[in-house]
């Protein structure tokens, strides 16, 4: 059976295409080491390593979310942790003044740190972060919590302007996270505060005074329920704290099996792809040489 000339040529220039097509694409995934270079490659595996990545991105997010919160948790827990401590100077300083040997001028030397505690407090409450957000005002952020009006009766000057909503941050798949905090009640002890400085102050002023006393016992009382409301929020902080740090350690673990798995699906092998390599420029090889002889082939040649 002859073949024409055209018809050879069409043929073998068919095979080197696809030869050559063949070690450019081995060649591409010996280069990067990814089997799968489009997904007409293997379009089942394909899938498999989309959803994984997927799946990665959101772990990702997920764990700067973690970060962002814990982060923002330690920064309260520490103002929090101050407040209670300066509670406690202030309490040991009433229990101090509370003990009827002392002077007038002992309990009018009490009111520079009572006002110091007072204004501490209020601008502890206040704080923002650092885009000028307030940190203790719920979800009102714009607003500072603790507000303050001179004109108003002694003991009703500081009211609570923020709010006891809670802002919530994804951590994980269905898992979300209080973010803010509030402190609402906080108003209550620089309320009784101010009466007792304005209490200490007057002249004259003798601790065994019933209403001295009484002033004094409330704001005891009152430093009491503020300690035990802000002890127990940073309790709080201190559990979610523990509980992300579960929570990361297995988005960490999650992912780290993904990732095995994106490369065990599309890691190529690189030897098999090397004897395959071969091959085809062998074969390549080959046909350069036997299309050049062939075309130099005529039917007038001497045999």
């Amino acid at each position: 059976m002859r073949i024409a000339t055209s018809q050879y040529q069409a043929m073998m220039n068919q095979s080197l295409q696809k030869n050559q097509a063949r070690i450019s694409e081995l060649t591409q995934q010996m280069a990067n080491g990814n089997r799968i270079q489009v997904p007409s490659d293997d379009p089942v595996d394909s899938v498999r390593i989309s959803r994984l990545k997927r799946e990665e991105a959101a772990i990702a997010q997920y764990r700067d979310n973690i970060a962002a919160v814990k982060q923002r948790m330690s920064k309260n827990e520490g103002y929090l942790s101050n407040m209670v401590n300066d509670m406690n100077s202030g309490r040991d300083l009433l229990v101090w003044a509370a003990d009827g040997s002392n002077a007038p001028d002992d309990l009018h030397a009490m009111v520079t740190s009572l006002s110091a505690l007072r204004d501490s407090l209020m601008y502890t409450s206040n704080s923002i972060d650092q885009e000028g957000r307030s940190i203790f005002a719920g979800t009102a952020t714009a607003t500072a919590p603790i507000a303050y009006d001179a004109k108003a009766p002694l003991g009703s000057r500081y009211s609570y302007a923020g709010n006891t909503q809670d802002q919530t941050v994804v951590v994980g798949n269905g898992i979300t996270q209080v973010a803010n905090q509030n402190l609402s009640g906080m108003e209550k002890l620089l309320n009784q505060l101010d009466q007792t400085i304005a209490t200490l102050s007057a002249p004259g002023v003798s601790a065994n005074d019933p209403a001295v006393r009484s002033t004094i016992s409330a704001n005891l009382d009152g430093f009491d329920d503020a300690m035990n409301l802000l002890s127990g929020k940073v309790a709080v902080l201190g559990g979610q704290q523990n509980i992300l740090k579960t929570i990361d350690a297995n988005h960490e673990n999650v992912s780290l099996s993904n990732q095995t798995a994106i490369i065990d699906i599309g890691q190529l092998d690189v030897g098999a792809a090397a004897i395959e390599l071969n091959g085809y420029s062998t074969a390549l090889q080959a046909s350069y040489k036997a299309y050049s002889k062939i075309g130099n082939l005529s039917l007038f040649a001497a045999l």
